[in-house]
Parts: structure tokens; sequence; C-alpha cells
């Protein structure tokens, strides 16, 4: 079941766009590989920060999941401001 303010989550929420980064970089990486591949020789430091970064990212999505944001929660976690 959605949340009633779906819309305003998928906009607002920091743990959404936290997720559409990591998305990015997982994306992005595969890409980069095969693009390094062919012009210069693989680089594993660069392979390992971009495997790095996006678990940190991941990381921090999760960790934005968990806290209340004013502007899309209201006063009451999960519950519209009009119910409280």
């Amino acid at each position: 079941m959605l949340v009633h303010n779906w819309r305003e989550v998928l906009k607002r929420a920091w743990s959404v766009r936290l997720m559409a980064l990591a998305l990015l970089c997982i994306v992005i990486e595969p890409v980069y590989s095969f693009a390094a591949a062919t012009w210069v020789s693989p680089n594993i430091y660069i392979q390992l920060a971009m495997s790095l970064a996006t678990g940190l990212i991941t990381v921090a999505a999760i960790i934005a999941r968990i806290f209340v944001q004013q502007k899309i929660s209201g006063d009451l976690n999960g519950k519209p401001p009009a119910e409280g």
C-alpha cells in the first residue's frame, strides 16, 4: 500500500534522491570500465572508488530513510498533518 502523499515523497525525500544517485553510480561503473578498456589500461583504483562511492551512498540512503522529514511527514510520523 502506498503512502497518501507518494508523489511528494518521490519529489522531496532524501532517501529517494540518494537511491537515484546510487543507481546512477551502478550504471556508470560498467560503462566507464568498458570505455576505459578501449582507450587506456583499466585502473583498479577507479573501479574501487566507484564501488566504494556506491556503497556509501546506499548506506546514506538507508540512514535518510529512517529519519523524519518535516516537509514530507508533517508532525506525526507517517500521518498527514490533518489527522494529528
